[in-house]
């Protein structure tokens, strides 16, 4: 047998180093499938803009941040008492979806679900007298 072996190259030798270098298997739920996990698992965010004209529209906003969409919001268009109902609105949404809620100007915020982080902060450059909508 051992001539028959070294006749087609083949030796104890190379037989247990082929035994060691080989990985053990491992049982995997998937039906011996392995599990691939992408490394490219951020996808393109599209940011909303909303320009609302009534508080009716609130709930669409709402609807784009349940759908793991930022929102952008202008209320220049909306009376100031509409405004603050849309701003407690959403900051109902964002509380309940872990998000978070920015000023960005005057009459602007935005709203992020839990998947967006937002870094930085612009509200030292805004005037006291912008900070109308919240007081």
């Amino acid at each position: 047998m051992d001539r028959m072996m070294g006749f087609f190259g083949i030796n104890e030798e190379e037989e247990q180093y082929r035994d060691y270098t080989q990985e053990p298997a491992e049982p995997s739920s998937a039906g011996g499938r392995r599990k691939v996990v992408s490394l490219h698992t951020q996808k393109n965010i599209r940011v909303v803009l909303a320009e609302p004209r009534s508080y009716d529209e609130a709930q669409d906003i709402a609807d784009n941040l349940k759908n793991h969409r930022p929102i952008i919001v202008n209320l220049q268009r909306v009376p100031k008492e509409h405004a603050v109902r849309i701003v407690d609105f959403l900051s109902g949404t964002v509380y309940a979806l872990n998000g978070t809620i920015q000023k960005l100007g005057s009459h602007i915020f935005m709203c992020t679900p839990a998947n967006v982080d937002i870094q930085g902060s612009i509200s030292d450059l805004l005037a006291d007298d912008a900070n109308d909508i919240l007081r």
